[in-house]
């Protein structure tokens, strides 16, 4: 997909940039694939904000997206390529050969009238589905499960992929997007392939508005509120934040902070981390 840019006939239009939408092949989205998605502007059932710089945003429909990929045996055709507001990533609709629609991630590559398989039994080709058992070394994937049968949770945006690098026992090892080196259950599914719309990355919005249609509010940073409202506020002009580290507004160390339990079940699967250092 490529990158198209405007004439700056506005101030804001000078840097803009869109995806030209060249992938896409269907305009309007399968109704029964369709679910109501509603909007909550970050705010709990007490309606007090519980995620900030949530908001308005342009109204939506949510896809219902086949994650799982379990219909084996059937080869289903690709009716067209859809744009999903909900993901960076395009989406493809597919037609099982017993007439069952559904949705999945579009791939690079994937285009109107292939077809495609999910099982042990499946072609290693663009949009097949096959367990990592069945997968070989080096290949390109994404939309992988982290536990058998609960759908792919792994390498879902847009223009990413994660390459097996091994299979010895119980489980696969694969490279992911960010580096780490992570091994997962052989027995878990995977989809061949890297995602499409792999220039989401090099799109600039170019104006507030486009953020806002997102769903997006303004963040405001602490260094210019008040000491009430923030550890970084306060002082004349342009202050420093006064303490060791960053905080957040709550007065927790932010920016570099490892959150991660040092006891996760799942640590001893993880062999590089994603900054090179191996888990202890």
């Amino acid at each position: 997909m490529g990158i198209k840019s405007y004439n700056p006939y506005t101030p804001s239009r000078r840097n803009m940039t869109g995806s030209d939408f060249s992938e896409i092949t269907k305009s309007t989205p399968e109704k029964s694939l369709l679910a109501s998605k509603k909007k909550t502007a970050g705010r709990n059932n007490q309606g007090k904000i519980t995620v900030r710089h949530h908001g308005g945003g342009n109204r939506q429909k949510y896809r219902l997206i086949d994650f799982k990929r379990n219909k084996e045996g059937v080869p289903a055709k690709v009716i067209g390529i859809e744009y999903d507001p909900n993901r960076t990533a395009n989406i493809a609709l597919i037609c099982y050969a017993d007439g069952e629609k559904a949705y999945i991630l579009a791939p690079q590559g994937l285009t109107d009238g292939m077809t495609v398989m999910n099982g042990a039994e499946a072609e290693i080709r663009v949009g097949n589905c096959l367990p990592l058992s069945a997968i070989p070394v080096g290949t390109q994937v994404h939309n992988i499960e982290l536990y058998p049968g609960k759908g792919g949770q792994m390498v879902r945006s847009a223009g990413n992929s994660a390459q097996l690098m091994a299979k010895e026992g119980k489980y696969a090892t694969l490279r992911l997007p960010s580096g780490e080196m992570r091994m997962v259950p052989i027995v878990c599914r995977a989809t061949i392939g890297v995602v499409g719309n792999g220039d989401h990355n090099l799109i600039n919005l170019g104006k507030a508005g486009r953020k806002r249609h997102m769903g997006i509010r303004p963040t405001v940073r602490g260094s210019v509120m008040n000491p009430n409202d923030h550890p970084h506020g306060g002082g004349e002009g342009r202050a420093p934040v006064g303490r060791p580290s960053p905080m957040t507004p709550w007065g927790k160390p932010a920016m570099g902070l490892k959150t991660r339990k040092k006891k996760k079940q799942s640590n001893k699967l993880i062999i590089r981390r994603r900054d090179g250092k191996a888990i202890k």
